[in-house]
């Protein structure tokens, strides 16, 4: 039996070799490169000893987190790691926009424009521009963040403007559906957006469609996803709540 500590390496090195094989296959379907779709471990309500040792297996390098206080104290424990590229990807309050626009390499959440406009002003000129990609309440719930789809072009238009800010594409969170063909309905809204956003010669070089977790994994990269966030399938059940 292998001690606790290498059979936690072991797991989490065997979901993460399964997940890359799962999105090789699904990507080889689609037609589309694999090395195209990034995969982002989510780590929220996991260890800072857990994203090290996804780590220290030697290729992932993304991590996204939900909360802010919780992220700043695994970036203080993981200090050392220096080529780790931090993701922002729960809801942003304004009050909360100084640490993240000083602590993340990329914000999935901006969906309104005091939100972008904080995270500007308050980037640090030697990190270089923020990436950051619009969220879409692709499904209009009330429950969810989110601009509106109709609200998408003006506010793209205006952070476009922001230049501590790089605009990079967008992100959703579908309703939750039983189906793949229904899954993929909502991913291709999402990429349809995109499309008419690139249609703008400014907006032209958008690249990013972050859409996808466990669930609807094969949906959103049939079409087109270049960056799915996958939590407990790497990790497994989340140590603290939330």
């Amino acid at each position: 039996m292998l001690p606790a500590n290498d059979k936690y390496m072991h797991n989490i090195a065997d979901n993460l070799n399964r997940l890359h094989r799962q999105i090789q296959q699904i990507a080889e379907r689609a037609g589309r490169d694999a090395d195209k779709i990034q995969l982002l471990a989510v780590s929220k309500g996991q260890p800072a000893t857990a994203i090290r040792t996804a780590y220290e297996l030697g290729h992932q390098r993304h991590f996204g987190e939900n909360y802010l206080q919780e992220a700043l104290e695994k970036q203080r424990a993981l200090a050392d790691l220096t080529d780790i590229c931090w993701h922002f990807i729960g809801p942003l309050q304004s009050n909360k926009t100084r640490k993240v626009a000083e602590q993340f390499d990329w914000v999935h959440s901006v969906d309104r424009y005091r939100v972008a406009e904080r995270l500007n002003t308050q980037r640090p000129a030697t990190r270089g521009p923020l990436n950051v990609c619009l969220q879409v309440n692709i499904d209009s719930e009330a429950s969810k963040s989110g601009i509106a789809v109709a609200a998408l072009p003006t506010l793209a238009e205006k952070i476009i403007e922001l230049p501590h800010l790089n605009l990079r594409g967008l992100m959703c969170i579908p309703r939750s559906q039983p189906d793949l063909q229904r899954q993929r309905m909502a991913f291709a809204q999402l990429a349809t957006q995109l499309n008419t956003l690139r249609h703008s010669t400014r907006l032209a070089r958008l690249d990013t469609l972050s859409m996808g977790m466990s669930d609807d994994l094969e949906a959103a990269i049939l079409e087109g996803s270049t960056i799915v966030r996958i939590g407990t399938a790497i990790f497994g059940p989340r140590q603290t709540p939330g």
